[in-house]
């Protein structure tokens, strides 16, 4: 079980939520129709964005010895590597709005931006899940596809395999010993309701 939790926490790490978020938009949202070398060239520029370069700054902040583990499981330590992730939130958001994309994909950024910042404020007094909020983020995306009516096809599937994986992720965790039941549920409420929330905002164009 100890096994299985460390794979779960692994594959649906922060990191790489914001790609699985934008794999999703690219293929249930009116996106779709877009060519798909399109498609598949935002994917890979939201991979280094979020991904790629936050793992680079953290393994280079464990090398400099600024964080004694690259997992951050030290709340104490989260912070400068939560900077780093939330200024690459928005230069992925950035990028898109420049690149046209809707609203609604340009602010779930913005509000995985808040959530980090967020993070940041709660782990100064107490531990809360890195892990969940982003789960909770996706959830919000999913969740706002639907009542959109942005989506291209039946979300039910969906959206039911979406809160699935957000509680697998937040047992993985809370079995790991990483954070407790209501650090998992904290975390996954601050995503959900900062994506949310941003994402019924209307911009002038």
């Amino acid at each position: 079980m100890k096994r299985i939790s460390q794979i779960i926490s692994s594959i649906f790490t922060p990191l790489l939520v914001p790609t699985y978020a934008m794999i999703l938009a690219s293929f249930l949202s009116m996106l779709v129709v877009l060519p798909s070398k399109v498609l598949w060239t935002t994917i890979a520029i939201t991979f280094v964005l979020t991904c790629v370069i936050p793992f680079a700054g953290i393994i280079g902040l464990y090398k400099s010895g600024v964080v004694n583990d690259p997992g951050l499981n030290s709340r104490s330590e989260r912070s400068i590597p939560y900077i780093l992730i939330i200024l690459c939130y928005l230069g992925c958001g950035y990028f898109l709005f420049r690149a046209g994309a809707p609203q609604w994909l340009t602010l779930f950024f913005a509000g995985g931006a808040i959530a980090a910042f967020v993070n940041i404020i709660v782990n100064l007094k107490w531990k809360i899940s890195a892990h969940s909020a982003a789960m909770g983020g996706l959830a919000a995306m999913m969740f706002r596809l639907a009542a959109s009516h942005q989506a291209v096809c039946d979300l039910n599937v969906w959206l039911s395999v979406t809160v699935v994986l957000v509680g697998l992720v937040m047992t993985a965790r809370v079995y790991l010993q990483c954070h407790t039941l209501m650090q998992v549920l904290a975390g996954a409420l601050n995503g959900f309701v900062c994506v949310w929330f941003c994402t019924m905002i209307h911009l002038p164009q």
